[in-house]
């Protein structure tokens, strides 16, 4: 585990942790699959909310991701989380010109995280994305703590030295691992499904 605690140099890490205050989950749903098929591990989102919460006062845990709205499988995952602990911020995948199919969420994941700047105490990021450093990088000038958390492999240097504590999925991959018994799994389509 990579910790950079600068902004707190008189804390042990133990005790940052304790002082986490109210916190808010912005998860990019594509990171972290993608992240998971690095690790070659299926995530448990009930133990991804419980583990990246680690007791503190949970505001809110958004889930960001694309959509097929054709895909009967995705969209009984999707009422899954949001009946368990997600609000789901969905967004129709696109086509792109080579073909494949894209949605970019990070401008609602930077406009979410601004607008509940007051309501939350720290931010957890699950993503690597580096176009989200600028978020992260305002919403810490107002006062806000920020966890970044991501596989280290697939997280921008700029994420990383923005963020108040980074935790790589690596490191904590036995605490999210989803045992056989869950019905769903989140994945984006393939080429082939496309």
């Amino acid at each position: 585990m990579t910790e950079n605690l600068s902004r707190h140099p008189l804390f042990t890490p133990e005790q940052v942790l304790e002082n986490r205050g109210r916190v808010a989950i912005f998860i990019d749903g594509s990171n972290l699959f993608y992240a998971a098929l690095q690790l070659s591990i299926e995530i448990d989102y009930t133990k991804l909310l419980s583990r990246l919460t680690s007791g503190s006062r949970l505001l809110r845990s958004f889930f960001y991701t694309g959509v097929d709205r054709t895909n009967e499988k995705q969209q009984g995952f999707l009422l899954w989380m949001r009946r368990n602990g997600y609000r789901v911020i969905a967004k129709d995948l696109v086509q792109l010109p080579d073909g494949s199919k894209k949605a970019n969420l990070d401008v609602e994941i930077a406009v979410d995280m601004m607008a509940l700047v007051g309501t939350y105490d720290t931010a957890v990021l699950v993503s690597g994305d580096g176009d989200l450093a600028y978020a992260v990088d305002a919403v810490s000038y107002r006062g806000v703590r920020v966890e970044v958390v991501s596989l280290r492999s697939m997280t921008s240097d700029s994420l990383i030295n923005v963020a108040d504590r980074y935790i790589d999925l690596d490191y904590i991959k036995g605490d999210i691992q989803k045992n056989s018994r869950h019905q769903y799994t989140y994945r984006p389509l393939s080429e082939d499904e496309i």
